[in-house]
């Protein structure tokens, strides 16, 4: 978080998406999709959250592809166990998030 330079404060914008973070409440799930495909679900965001950004760096980290859909992050392959870490590092609670 970097602090505004004329008052050694975090910028607004910041403090604003680490509260936003601290509330949200994340479930973690897989789902068997055609010919037995595992996809990944990460969902429980607020509407105004900004999902694309927290999609993206999740799909960068676990080396797959995936997509949003009515708020909800899809990842190809089985990732419950490696998404955790990576929301933690994000700046997201983990007892926010449950399996």
């Amino acid at each position: 978080m970097d602090n505004d330079p004329g008052f050694g404060f975090p910028e607004e914008s910041e403090l604003f998406d680490e509260i936003a973070k601290g509330e949200q409440k994340i479930t973690v799930s897989t789902v068997a999709r055609r010919y037995g495909k595992i996809i990944t679900l990460v969902s429980g965001f607020d509407k105004n959250f900004d999902i694309k950004g927290t999609a993206k760096h999740l799909k960068e980290k676990l080396a797959c592809g995936g997509t949003i859909k009515d708020g909800v992050i899809e990842l190809q392959g089985n990732h419950k166990k490696q998404v955790r870490p990576v929301l933690v590092k994000l700046g997201f609670p983990e007892e926010s998030i449950s399996d």
